[in-house]
């Protein structure tokens, strides 16, 4: 595995701050590889004493750069310079999907219809193989309080499931717009057998997912069965938390503009 400046990876490419790829991390839980991209606070480099906390966050190719997106970029890299300023440091680490085997590697049960299941082994390989190279390679702080994972859509469906199933590895959890309707609504039921655990974990929607763009959106019309489902899990999943925030952005559809716009306050919460 070898570690390359990420402009020098992609010259030209808009990012701020210090980023830097893990060139061809290699799964063997899920047979495959791919580069994970790591962005380092300002204080990793000035002060050698500090250890930071650390993000794990799915989807990785939308988080810092427009040019390697495939559905737009949160601007993770300028929201954690920004925090920065505010005293709040943090390395994320963003790990890249792999296309048509997203729905796989991010769903914890599988679907008739467009399959999955792979949840615990996509799982194991941020925790067995992604972790150790990062706590290696970086000032961490390796212990669960300090340790985040975040997504949205699948990307949080995963974060929300590995949470719990994981809660000696992961202190913290974002789940934005969390797929909860996919399989049946499988993890729903799943939420509803989980024990209280400590930790703090962020959930959150758009009030306009679900329905209509354009001009004969009507927002007066019932809720949409996804955030009936997403309200219906928050009160379980606030029983289930020491710490939890449940937001519903009433601007907010399901895409990566929305889920930046709510990354800030979201991560002041689950690292606060």
């Amino acid at each position: 595995m070898i570690e390359v400046p990420y402009r020098e990876l992609h010259p030209g490419h808009h990012v701020v701050g210090d980023l830097r790829v893990l060139r061809g991390v290699r799964s063997p839980e899920l047979d495959n590889e791919r580069d994970v991209v790591v962005y380092l606070p300002p204080s990793h480099a000035t002060d050698p004493t500090r250890r930071f906390p650390v993000v794990y966050m799915h989807d990785g190719q939308n988080l810092f750069d427009a040019a390697t997106s495939f559905a737009g970029e949160w601007a993770v890299d300028e929201s954690m310079e920004a925090l920065a300023a505010e005293g709040l440091e943090a390395i994320v680490v963003g790990i890249p999907n792999m296309g048509a085997r997203r729905i796989d590697e991010y769903s914890p049960f599988r679907d008739a219809r467009l399959g999955g299941g792979r949840a615990d082994a996509h799982v194991r390989f941020v925790v067995d193989t992604v972790k150790p190279a990062v706590d290696a390679s970086y000032r961490t702080r390796p212990e669960a309080r300090a340790t985040v994972v975040a997504g949205s859509s699948l990307g949080g469906l995963i974060s929300l499931w590995a949470f719990f199933e994981r809660s000696d590895v992961f202190g913290g959890a974002m789940a934005f717009s969390p797929s909860l309707l996919f399989a049946g609504g499988g993890m729903m039921e799943w939420v509803e057998g989980r024990p209280r655990r400590d930790g703090r974990l962020y959930v959150d929607v758009g009030f306009l997912e679900g329905r209509r763009r354009g001009p004969a959106l009507n927002l007066r019309r019932a809720v949409p069965p996804y955030i009936r489902a997403v309200r219906r899990a928050s009160r379980i999943l606030e029983s289930r938390v020491a710490a939890f925030r449940f937001e519903e952005d009433p601007d907010g559809r399901h895409d990566e503009q929305a889920w930046a716009r709510r990354f800030p306050d979201a991560i002041r919460f689950v690292l606060g």
